[in-house]
């Protein structure tokens, strides 16, 4: 499923366009390091006002963490479920010009103790747990599980939190188990900042988003992706920071989209994530594992988080289906980060990695990893966008100086 092909050194290019007289071979205006969504968006919208772009990926395909393997004719999401969905129409619109999106709509299960809880907490979720059938039953039963709570004024940790917040039952049966295996420490060890509101529904929906427009690309993700980059220079199985000034020298600017920390050589020490490992396994004999896209795993003694079935989110019809386990582990060597750990100290170092990217003008960073931050894809879109208008507004700026 590779989407472009690797390619070693520089390519071949004779235009005089892409070349200055007296200078270098191959020289671009941008230089964007990770093919993930945010920097095929920028590329996509600097090579549509003309710019030289080249795209360079350290993994062999494009797509970064939303890149999806195709085995038995289903798209697997390779690296973790990924639900398009936004409430803004503008960003809707601008992938859905690209490709078509199919109408999936999120709507996970939760396991504990044997048994399934819809997602989010709803009233489906309050009379499972309950028996309750009316919102006020269910409102009245919530105010009973908080009343022994109601003297923590001020919680010190998540546990504290979320038991004001909803009570024993939803914590206890939904939230720790779950909690403490996503983040590899006791939920008391926890900040309370994390669960700062949990959302309750008193109607009997299971549509985990509230945002109108959701789906999936007809095809997967690659196709979106492809049409970013479609008419780029795009350089896989290349890790720019091992050789980055020579890749610097060809650019009038570079997009770094990879770890903050990693591209100032970790001065002020490394940011901390956790990581994901997933299983996935094929099942010829089974045309349908489990029902749902999406199923969360909240108790403590299963080492997993959750299972995805992939052809549920294209509805698929196969007579062979295909499942992930997703495991939470620690960041380590080799290992992909992929939720940051936002905390005071580690807030603190990336505002000083802030700081310091702010002296170089020559350097954009943008994305999850440049951001220390966990985003969702409107938000990816909609911040590549705007750093490129940005970029055009500076442009004109200086134009006119």
């Amino acid at each position: 499923c590779v989407v472009f092909p690797a390619i070693d050194g520089y390519a071949s290019v004779k235009d005089p366009i892409m070349q200055e007289t007296n200078s270098k071979i191959n020289k671009y205006d941008y230089l964007i390091v990770g093919a993930g969504l945010f920097g095929s968006v920028f590329a996509h919208e600097a090579h549509k006002r003309n710019k030289r772009c080249l795209v360079l990926e350290k993994r062999p395909w494009t797509g970064g963490n939303i890149y999806c393997e195709n085995i038995n004719e289903i798209h697997v999401h390779k690296y973790g479920a990924h639900i398009f969905h936004t409430d803004k129409k503008k960003i809707w619109d601008y992938v859905n010009s690209l490709v078509e999106f199919n109408q999936f709509i999120n709507s996970p299960l939760a396991s504990s103790g044997g048994k399934l809880y819809n997602l989010p907490f709803n009233m489906n979720t309050f009379y499972q747990l309950w028996g309750v059938q009316t919102p006020m039953e269910a409102e009245i039963k919530l105010e009973e599980q908080r009343h022994p709570y109601r003297i923590i004024t001020n919680p010190q940790n998540l546990e504290e939190q979320a038991l004001k917040i909803c009570g024993s039952d939803i914590y206890y049966r939904l939230i720790k188990g779950y909690t403490e295996k996503q983040w590899g420490r006791a939920a008391t060890k926890l900040p309370a900042f994390i669960v700062k509101r949990i959302p309750f529904r008193f109607t009997f929906d299971n549509n985990y988003f509230n945002d109108p427009y959701q789906g999936i690309p007809i095809g997967g993700y690659n196709r979106l992706i492809n049409a970013l980059l479609e008419g780029i220079e795009v350089k896989t199985n290349i890790n720019y920071l091992e050789n980055r000034n020579k890749w610097d020298s060809i650019a009038e600017k570079v997009l770094f989209t990879g770890c903050i920390d990693e591209y100032f050589n970790f001065c002020y020490g490394k940011l901390e994530y956790r990581s994901l490992r997933f299983e996935t396994h094929c099942l010829n004999d089974i045309s349908n594992y489990q029902g749902n896209a999406v199923i969360n795993y909240c108790d403590s003694n299963i080492p997993y988080t959750r299972v995805i079935e992939h052809k549920h989110f294209e509805f698929g019809t196969q007579n062979s289906t295909i499942i992930t386990y997703e495991f939470p582990e620690e960041l380590s060597i080799g290992k992909e980060p992929y939720y940051p750990i936002n905390d005071e100290k580690n807030t603190t170092i990336f505002r000083k990695y802030q700081t310091l990217a702010e002296t170089n003008k020559k350097v954009l960073l943008g994305g999850r990893l440049a951001q220390y931050t966990y985003a969702d894809m409107d938000d990816t879109v909609e911040a590549a966008l705007s750093l490129w208008n940005k970029e055009l507004q500076n442009s004109s700026q200086t134009k006119l100086i």
